[in-house]
C-alpha cells in the first residue's frame, strides 16, 4: 500500500471507532440537556443546589424526574391513589377531544409496559408487499374483536416498521402460519431495520437448522 493508502485506511478506520462513540455519547447528553433544561427550572429555588453552586449539575432534572416517577407509582399503587386515577380518568372522559387522546395512549402504554404483555417481544419475517418478499416486522399481540371475528385464520398483530424510521409503518393483521419468528432480538431488528440491512445479526439456531430452510423454496400466492 502507497502512504496515501495508508493514510486513508487509517483515516476510516478512526472515524468506525470515534463515530459511533461521539454519535451516542451527543444523543445522550441532548436528551440529559433536554429532560434538564425541562426539569431543573420546576424545582423551588431553596431546593435546587444550582442556586448555591456557582456551576450547574448535569443530569439533576434526570434524577428529579426519575425519582418523581418512583413516588407517583409508589402513590397510586396505594388505596387512596387508585381513588384519584380514576377520578382523573372519569373526568378526562367528560372532555370530548382530550378523552380519545387520553384513553388511546394509556391502552397503548398499559400494552407495552405490562410485565406480561406479548408486545414488541418477537421479531417476525412476513411477506410484504407481494409473494415472493420478505419484510422484518414485530409482533404486538392476538388479534381480537371484529378483525379476528371477520377472518376465517387465526391472525396475529404485526407491525411493519419503514426505514430508516422505524416508528412509522404499518399494522397489518397475517394468518398465524404466515408468520415466521426470528432468532434475532427486538434490539437486533430494529437495528436491522434502522441501518436498511447494514448491520445483520448472526443466525443463533444450531447449524443442523440453518441447513434446512424452514420456508419452502415455492409457496403458494395468498
Amino acid at each position: 500500500m502507497t502512504l496515501f493508502a495508508r493514510l486513508r485506511a487509517y483515516f476510516f478506520a478512526g472515524i468506525l471507532v470515534t463515530a459511533p462513540i461521539g454519535i451516542t455519547l451527543y444523543l445522550t447528553w441532548l436528551i440529559i440537556d433536554f429532560i434538564d433544561g425541562t426539569v431543573t427550572p420546576l424545582i423551588p429555588s431553596r431546593y435546587n443546589p444550582e442556586t448555591y453552586l456557582p456551576f450547574g449539575v448535569p443530569g439533576l432534572g434526570v434524577i428529579v424526574a426519575v425519582v418523581f416517577l418512583t413516588l407517583v407509582g409508589a402513590l397510586t399503587a396505594g388505596l387512596v391513589g387508585r381513588w384519584v386515577v380514576r377520578l382523573f380518568d372519569r373526568l378526562m372522559q367528560r372532555m370530548p377531544v382530550v378523552r380519545n387522546i387520553h384513553s388511546a395512549l394509556k391502552q397503548i402504554l398499559e400494552t407495552v409496559l405490562a410485565q406480561q404483555s406479548k408486545a414488541f417481544r418477537q421479531v417476525v419475517l412476513v411477506e410484504y408487499p407481494r409473494h415472493g418478499i420478505w419484510a422484518i416486522g414485530f409482533i404486538t399481540g392476538d388479534t381480537v374483536g371484529e378483525v379476528q371475528h371477520l377472518t376465517e385464520d387465526d391472525v396475529v398483530n404485526v407491525f411493519l416498521p419503514t426505514t430508516p424510521n422505524p416508528t412509522s409503518g404499518f399494522l397489518l393483521f397475517v394468518p398465524r402460519s404466515d408468520v415466521f419468528v426470528l432468532s434475532m432480538t427486538v434490539e437486533e431488528g430494529i437495528k436491522m431495520v434502522v441501518s436498511g440491512g447494514i448491520v445483520t445479526p448472526p443466525d443463533r439456531r444450531p447449524t443442523s437448522q440453518q441447513e434446512q430452510p424452514r420456508i419452502p423454496a415455492s409457496r403458494p400466492a395468498a
